[in-house]
């Protein structure tokens, strides 16, 4: 084609809600090639650009960055968004996306992110993780387990989906403390959690206090089982928290028997080697096929297509955990998407379950 006759770029929007150390390289990387390998089919017939808004989100920024950036995009006239990350700023986008009719696909913890126009692909689940551990608690034979949370949207979803859990399964929550998601130390609270006779402590928040939970554990000589939702996945950035955390089990995205990982990493190792890596990958497919299947290329026909997407292979989760959307479904992933891992030697590892 000459130029003025070739297709206009369809933009799509890259929202990071916490600050990137590669400037969002690597998850824009895994999103291309996810992306590429649906456009390979031929049926998109234009390319596709990417434009980044970077806000510092809560809870270490401000709803206003998060506000701002979102709609920077939405002025520079991208058709999708991927983002935010985190549930409390999904809280804040979702209203903003329906408003303004602007499909996107948030890649957090919680449901209540959902909307008309607010897709969701779930890096862990606010409402389904404590189910899981608390099924788990079970099977283990630990009936009281003392809680320590996050006090933020995160964390007091958890231990409520957690309490109603515990209460399905007969379990006992012997003590409950919410402590705020930038504490340092926490020694005291774990030492009144210990005093409460459990047989286990759970953790439940955004992760960052996880390292101070750890240390408190350390520093008190408690030894005690410790199960954790997703927020331990920050093991996979925070090396250096790996061994604090020896012994824990958790819940995570990615599972070593997934076929579809296992063909990602034969063609970017980086994207394959964490959870992120795959969910971008996966998201990458699925704007990809939103687009394929979309019979206008607007934001309506957008997030139409996404609502024609059915029963991918996922890579993130066991295999045969699939994708897809639907009318009333925004909920990516079908299936077991939630793995119980241990970090063990510095290294993540499967439990056998």
């Amino acid at each position: 084609m000459t130029q003025g006759t070739d297709p206009a770029p369809i933009v799509v929007g890259l929202l990071f809600d916490f600050p990137q150390g590669d400037g969002g390289e690597s998850f824009e990387e895994a999103v291309r090639v996810g992306l590429d390998e649906v456009a390979a089919t031929g049926r998109i017939d234009r390319p596709v650009e990417f434009v980044h808004r970077h806000a510092r989100g809560l809870p270490l920024g401000t709803e206003h960055d998060v506000v701002q950036s979102f709609l920077e995009l939405e002025e520079a006239g991208v058709l999708l968004v991927l983002g935010p990350s985190i549930s409390d700023n999904g809280l804040i986008v979702q209203p903003l996306a329906d408003a303004a009719g602007l499909p996107c696909i948030n890649y957090t913890g919680g449901e209540r992110t959902r909307g008309e126009f607010m897709f969701h692909y779930q890096i862990g689940s606010l409402e389904e993780e404590p189910a899981v551990l608390a099924a788990r608690l079970a099977e283990r034979g630990l009936r009281r387990a003392a809680v320590i949370h996050d006090r933020s949207p995160v964390g007091a979803r958890y231990a409520e989906c957690f309490d109603e859990a515990c209460a399905g399964l007969s379990l006992d929550v012997t003590g409950s403390a919410a402590i705020s998601p930038l504490s340092e130390d926490v020694r005291e609270v774990v030492e009144g959690l210990r005093e409460t006779g459990p047989d286990a402590l759970v953790y439940l928040g955004l992760g960052v206090t996880s390292r101070a939970v750890a240390v408190a554990l350390a520093d008190t000589g408690w030894h005690v089982p410790v199960m954790a939702n997703s927020a331990l996945m920050f093991g996979y950035a925070r090396p250096d928290w790996r061994d604090g955390w020896a012994g824990w089990e958790y819940l995570d995205g990615v599972a070593d028997d997934n076929r579809m990982r296992a063909q990602l990493r034969e063609r970017s190792k980086r994207a394959a080697a964490g959870p992120i890596g795959c969910a971008a990958y996966d998201m990458g497919r699925l704007v990809g096929e939103a687009i394929a299947r979309a019979h206008h290329l607007t934001r309506a026909g957008l997030k139409e297509g996404l609502e024609r997407v059915k029963q991918l292979p996922a890579t993130s989760g066991a295999d045969g955990t699939t994708m897809g959307f639907g009318t009333y479904d925004h909920a990516a992933l079908k299936g077991r998407y939630l793995v119980l891992r241990e970090w063990r030697d510095g290294k993540t590892v499967q439990v056998a379950t």
